[in-house]
Parts: C-alpha cells; structure tokens; sequence
C-alpha cells in the first residue's frame, strides 16, 4: 500500500474530481464529464482541457440541449476563451454532432446510452458512434473514470497506466492489458488506500504515466 498511497499524495486522483465533478453523483455529473472528457481526449494539454471545461461550466453550457442552443459560431468564442483555439472549429463541430446524435438516439441521456449497452465492447461503440472524433482514447478517458459506477465501464488499462505501474513495480513488465488490469485491481483489493477508489489510483497512474512520457522524450 505505501506505494500506492505515495502515489495518491503526489497525483490528484479522478480528473473529474479535479474539476468538482462527482461522477457517482447522478447523471447530471456523469454529462458534465462527459463534456470535459471530449476536451481531454483532443492533442492538448490538460490543462487547457480543464480550463475550457471551466468555461463551459461556469456558462451553464454542459448538457446537450445547452451546447446545440449554443450554435457553432457560440462554441468556437467558447472555445477560445477557453485556450482551445488550436481545435476550436473542429471541436465546435464535433460537440454538436455529438450531442445532436445523443439526443437523437438516446433522448439526451448517457443513463439511456449505458442501460441499453450488452457489455464493455458494446458501451464504447456506443459512445464512439455519436460522431467522428469520438475514438479510442476519448472513449476511455470518460470510461474508467465510471469504472465501479456503471456496470458496463470496464475498460482495458490505459497504456500510460499500464507504463507507470510498471515503473513503480506493481506490474510485471510484457503482461497484456487485461492481465495487468486484474493484476492492478488484486493489488488493489488487498491493500486499498483510506479515501480513494481503484479509479483515482489509475487516474494517479495515467498522470505518472504522461511525467513519464515527457521525459523520456526530453532526454532524446
């Protein structure tokens, strides 16, 4: 547990936390970071995903039927207020596709686009499927953060995860990625750490694992 519980006081847990959203708390929560994890899953860096979350937040502007009022010309001066303005027509586009599809399909509701999902693969298809843009790494981000909310959030463990726990010696090197998740949660299981969820120590992980990242790139 002390490595696990040294990791926790260095990184923030749940990225959605980090931004006062409480994924457990109700469906309301689980849209609002549902909006901000279309944010973190665009090249760019956290901090300017969180920032333009903010924006949004603080505009009242999260939930679908918000973000179509909003139009296009709206979101983009959003969008830069926010520091997005390297993505900021691209992902005007992309939100209303996105929301414009959850609506139409799902009534506006991610509860809706969950209970009717037969498992993990189907739920990620799902969420993929409401518009281009929507692919693997945004799919994640959102999910693991459910992971213990929604039955059906079980994704694979994010390679960043996956790298820095290696490093730190919880996972044997070479595993695949379901071997290491079962392998990180049994860690888990038997020494968890007072105050958190599996959840926050992978997010811990995946913010290790981007330190990690950087620097090897900066020592090329």
């Amino acid at each position: 547990m002390e490595v696990m519980s040294r990791l926790l006081s260095r990184y923030p847990g749940r990225y959605a936390t980090e931004l006062g959203i409480s994924v457990a708390a109700g469906p309301e929560e689980r849209q609002k970071w549902f909006l901000a994890a279309i944010f973190f899953g665009a090249r760019i860096s956290g901090e300017l995903a969180a920032r333009t979350y903010r924006v949004f937040a603080a505009r009242g502007v999260v939930t679908p039927e918000a973000i179509l009022a909003q139009g296009w010309d709206n979101l983009v001066v959003l969008l830069d207020e926010g520091g997005y303005t390297r993505y900021d027509f691209k992902t005007a586009t992309k939100l209303l596709n996105v929301m414009g599809a959850l609506m139409d399909k799902y009534g506006g509701s991610l509860e809706r686009l969950h209970e009717v999902s037969r498992d993990y693969e189907d739920l990620e298809a799902r969420i993929r499927d409401l518009a281009l843009g929507i692919g693997p790494a945004t799919a994640n981000i959102f999910l693991r953060e459910l992971r213990g909310v929604w039955p059906q959030a079980t994704p694979p463990l994010s390679p960043l995860a996956q790298l820095a726990a290696e490093h730190l010696k919880l996972l044997a090197p070479g595993l695949s990625p379901e071997e290491a998740l079962r392998a990180l949660e049994g860690h888990w299981r038997t020494q968890p750490v007072p105050g958190y969820g599996f959840a926050d120590l992978e997010a811990a992980l995946v913010r290790q694992g981007l330190d990690l990242r950087h620097q090897h790139r900066g020592e090329k």
